[in-house]
């Protein structure tokens, strides 16, 4: 379900889509494989959750298997997938890992968005 708010992304546009962007909202980074199912699960209701901020914050997909992906699980350091990292201002604010449920995806980016 491609949007505005939820799109795909790669080593060479995260710099821009990702940090520069973050200082104007913050952004979700769901770094994920297509052979992880928990990556599978969590990936429409991820979206779902995203919809209902209506454009307060956004979704950025990283399949760490495509090109040069991987060099972003490397950087954050990234143990298991998915690992979703929340970026404001620029920054690292949060991150969790695995299949979560709608529920906690909301307390995650209430609790930690300014």
């Amino acid at each position: 379900m491609p949007t505005q708010n939820v799109f795909d992304l790669d080593l060479e546009d995260f710099e821009k889509e990702v940090i520069t962007a973050s200082h104007q909202y913050p952004v979700l980074v769901d770094l994920w494989a297509d052979w992880c199912a928990p990556c599978l699960v969590i990936a429409p209701i991820l979206a779902s959750v995203i919809a209902e901020y209506d454009g307060a914050i956004k979704l950025a997909k990283v399949e760490v298997d495509e090109g040069e992906n991987m060099k972003l699980a490397g950087r954050y350091q990234v143990r298991g997938f998915p690992t979703i990292i929340l970026f404001q201002n620029g920054e690292e604010k949060a991150r969790f890992s695995s299949a979560q449920s709608a529920h906690y995806i909301r307390e995650f980016i209430d609790n930690n968005t300014d």
